[in-house]
């Protein structure tokens, strides 16, 4: 019995210390990188690009965007590809915390040609965002090839900084007026109008106005009846002779 317990015993130590001693398994972990996606332009179509940004107003983007976006369900137009750019891949934040993921990276992607650049307002217009010497030089690159450079409320900044507005009038947010012609005293600022077009830039008040806006340029290139059947189908009266309203010819 005793020579029983101790083949045993033996047996349960060596098989222990074989099992300690077995390499341990490694787990690898393997990261894969999803490729990007990005949106599927129709050829024939105008190119209409967003600027979008952290602080990003939510009107000021969705206003233009839902407009531009509706001509696809119109016929015998050249209707409108919309899509958003920005520095990153990342999320944008709006100033209402929307998430936003950019459809372009226009740091880092090859991007198809813009035929119409929105730069909708965001909450840094007035300081930070000015500084961003990369944001500028891309509003700078895209003027050189766009049909129309559009931006709504604060946005006019943007295109004052990158030296869009030079030789144009302009206008802005009614509230910010003064600090603009303050900052860029230099510039035709005007007053009392919803937007103006000078030349391809076509600037607005922004907010709700956004959507005249928008219309307006649609009816430059459309026609009232296109523009009319857009406004009816987001239930907006539409009538630009209503408007207060300054194209410099």
């Amino acid at each position: 019995m005793k020579h029983l317990f101790l083949v045993v015993s033996i047996v349960l130590i060596f098989g222990c210390s074989q099992v300690q001693n077995q390499p341990k398994e490694t787990h690898q972990t393997t990261i894969i990188k999803k490729e990007k996606v990005f949106p599927k332009l129709v050829s024939n179509r105008y190119n209409v690009a967003f600027l979008i940004m952290d602080g990003t107003y939510n009107t000021e983007l969705t206003a233009p965007y839902d407009i531009f976006q509706h001509t696809q369900y119109r016929k015998n137009i050249k209707q409108m590809n919309v899509f958003t750019v920005a520095n990153t891949d990342e999320a944008i934040t709006t100033f209402e915390g929307l998430k936003i993921i950019p459809d372009y990276n226009y740091t880092l992607d090859s991007l198809p040609k813009i035929d119409i650049l929105v730069v909708p307002s965001a909450e840094h217009h007035l300081d930070t965002d000015l500084n961003d010497k990369a944001m500028i030089k891309f509003v700078q690159q895209v003027d050189k090839t766009a049909e129309f450079i559009t931006s709504h409320c604060d946005g006019a900044f943007v295109l004052a900084k990158a030296g869009l507005l030079d030789h144009s009038v302009s206008t802005t947010f009614p509230g910010d007026i003064d600090t603009m012609r303050a900052m860029f005293p230099e510039l035709d600022i005007r007053h009392d109008l919803l937007f103006v077009h000078d030349k391809k830039y076509i600037t607005s008040a922004g907010g709700a106005k956004s959507f005249e806006a928008a219309l307006y340029l649609c009816e430059y290139l459309y026609g009232s009846e296109i523009t009319k059947s857009l406004a009816k189908g987001l239930v907006i009266d539409w009538d630009l002779k209503n408007i207060p309203y300054l194209v410099i010819k």
